[in-house]
Formats: structure tokens, sequence, C-alpha cells
């Protein structure tokens, strides 16, 4: 049996309502998408941005439009846009791609955009658009905060997958330490989880959404963890130090994250006290994503438990993001985001403690808001006897 990642129409429907009621409220006649998210989001046409504009429009009342360069056309028919098809020849052309678009639909008196717009796009809409006033509208983004109960099913199967991956990651370190010979690489093991997520990806669904990133991640060991964000190199594991598998993969062009620290071999106490710093305050942070608590009071909550532990010094980022079309999104479990948390969101509670020369640690989960409490899609064992190799 195969999964579908194709979302039903049903779906599209439901979102355009839900844009085009704060659309209303905001008295706008018209809304133009050109963030690759807020497309897919709209019409469920994904595809790899560049410098060829790409966007949607959405009018207060008639079916959505999907203006792309010719050589996406065939591509936004072959995943069913839910849109007109509107093709401009080429970038930058003659005609600009937005004056095509303003001889093709009813130019409105008053039309938004998102805030993520570049600059060089709000004067190319004001030059093809000269009778309508413009202004900035987050319609999309508040949408999308709250993941529909399809949505909620294509991360649960990303879960499921990179849970998965994980485990394939620790086998691969598991056999080289049985045999006792040489340890992989950072870019082997990286490699080694991600062509098995993207195998599982294949076999397992048919018709799959592909985006910039089916299934990846970062992979470090030792000192190279203390640094957050480090891309894998060339480094091999070593018996006695850390490891982290830091992956994820996307199902439907919905994201999650698992993330884990092993140990190779019998931790220190120094290693323990890290990890069981962490494990706690992950813990905690999760176990308060639950409605009405804002997202700055879930990262307070979180963090305290590090800082408690005397660890305050190796705090290098926040408890976590929201995640869905994109890998980071709003909202941010971090100081200074005084959202509330609302059934729907989904997010990443991943704190992580940064110790310079020696590793780091983290662990992340991807965590869905539900009326009665936290719930974790992703579920792989956080004990730290569950993290020995």
């Amino acid at each position: 049996m195969t999964f579908s990642q194709r979302l039903p129409d049903t779906f599209y429907a439901g979102a355009l309502d839900r844009v085009r009621a704060l659309m209303a409220a905001e008295g706008l006649s018209a809304l133009l998408l050109d963030d690759p998210l807020d497309v897919a989001y709209l019409t469920g046409f994904h595809h790899f941005p560049n410098e060829r504009p790409v966007a949607c429009w959405l009018p207060l009342d008639g079916d959505p439009v999907l203006l792309v360069p010719d050589l996406e056309r065939e591509y936004a028919q072959d995943q069913r846009a839910r849109a007109e098809i509107v093709a401009y020849p080429e970038f930058p052309g003659i005609r600009s791609p937005f004056a095509v678009l303003a001889g093709h639909v009813r130019v409105p008196g008053t039309a938004g955009y998102a805030p993520s717009i570049s600059v060089a796009r709000t004067r190319a809409l004001a030059e093809a658009f000269p009778a309508t006033r413009w202004s900035a509208c987050d319609a999309v983004g508040r949408v999308r905060l709250r993941k529909q109960p399809e949505e909620i099913a294509l991360h649960e199967e990303a879960a499921r997958i990179a849970d998965q991956m994980i485990e394939a990651g620790v086998e691969l370190v598991r056999a080289a330490v049985e045999a006792g010979g040489e340890l992989p690489a950072e870019t082997e093991l990286a490699a080694h989880v991600i062509s098995y997520g993207s195998r599982l990806m294949h076999a397992g669904h048919e018709d799959a959404v592909v985006v910039p990133m089916l299934t990846g991640g970062l992979v470090y060991g030792g000192p190279n963890s203390a640094q957050p964000h480090r891309l894998p190199g060339g480094d091999r594991l070593r018996a006695g130090e850390t490891f982290m598998l830091s992956l994820g993969c996307a199902v439907g062009g919905r994201f999650v994250e698992s993330e884990r620290t092993f140990v190779i071999g019998e931790p220190s106490s120094r290693q323990a006290r890290y990890y069981e710093a962490v494990r706690e305050a992950q813990e905690v942070g999760t176990e308060a994503l639950v409605p009405g608590v804002t997202c700055e009071e879930a990262n307070r909550r979180c963090l305290e438990v590090i800082e408690e532990a005397g660890l305050a010094e190796h705090i290098r980022h926040r408890q976590g993001h929201g995640i869905g079309l994109g890998f980071h999104e709003p909202p941010w479990l971090s100081d200074g985001d005084a959202t509330e948390l609302a059934p729907g969101m989904i997010l990443s509670s991943e704190p992580g403690v940064y110790v310079p020369g020696h590793a780091g640690y983290r662990i992340s989960d991807t965590v869905l808001v539900t009326e009665s409490g936290p719930r974790r899609l992703t579920a792989y064992p956080r004990e730290l006897t569950d993290v020995i190799i």
C-alpha cells in the first residue's frame, strides 16, 4: 500500500476561504504572493525559486491565477496546480512578468503582498498596476500557522521516516564499532542516512512531492558538534566522543526534524551531565507547548532548566521554531515572540548546550500542539541509556 502525498482539492478550497476572510477584513480586493511556500500553500505548485518570478494572484472573488515563466508551465500542469496558469516568455524580457499578469486580471483598487516580497518586486508591481494602492498583508502567513488535519497526516508520515533515518545512522555506526575498524566520516554518515530516507520516500509513496530538501540534515561529531549549524566534513567519528544526527525530511512538502545526540562508548560524568541537562530541558520545554502559553514563556521554561544546571554560558539558541512548508517558519519559541500557542501549530523543541573544544548536545522532536496537550510526532528514544553505542 502506498501513501499519497498530494492534498485534496478541499484543502485548497478551505485555505483560500481562510485567507480571503482576512483579506476582506483588511479591505483588500486582491493579494499577490511570490514566496514559493505561500504559492505552494495556495495552489499546490512546488518549484525551485530563482530570478524568474512565480506568483499567485488571489482575487477576493474568482479563481486564483498562477504566474509562471513559460519553462515552468508544463511542470505546473503536471502538479495539477489549483489555479489558472498564466505564462510569460522569459525574464527580464521585453515586457515584465507582472505587466503580463496585469494584462490578464481585473486591476483592483486595493491589493496586498506578503511582507517578505523584495523591494525590486514591489516597484515592478507599482509599475504594472499604477492605479492600485498596495500594502503589506500577512494573511497567508497567519493562516499557515495552524495546520489542517490533511497537513498533519503528512507531518506524521515525515516523522516516521525521519526516525527511521536516525535508526539507519545508528546501525551504520554500531556495525563499524562492533567490527573494530574505522568509524565513518561525517560526510559518509550523512550520505548514508539521506539516501536511506530518500529510498524510503520513493518506495512507499505515490506521486511524491519533490522539494529542494526531500531528505537531509546535519551530521557532526566531537568538537565539531559544538557549532550548531556546522556542515558535515571529512572528520571521522571517534570512540569516546559524542556525535549528533540532526535529520529531517518532507512529505507532501511538509517538514519535520528529528535530532539526537549519541555517545560512542560508556559516557563520562561530564558527558552525562551535559546530556541530562538537555534531556530535562527538552522534556520541560515540550510539556510547555500547550494552547494559551506564549512562545516566549515556553522558551523561558525550557532554557531555565539549563540555566539552573549551571550551564547558561553554553546556551547558543532558542528552544525551537515553527515547522510546516518551511523547515524554519513562525512562530518562534524565543524571547520576543508573544504569539499564543494554539491547536494545530507544529514546532520543534530542540534546546542544546554547546561546549567549544568538547561537543554539542541537542535533542529535537517535532511537536503538535493539541487541545489536550503536546503530542510528539517524532519518537526516537531520548534516555541516556538509549543513545549509547
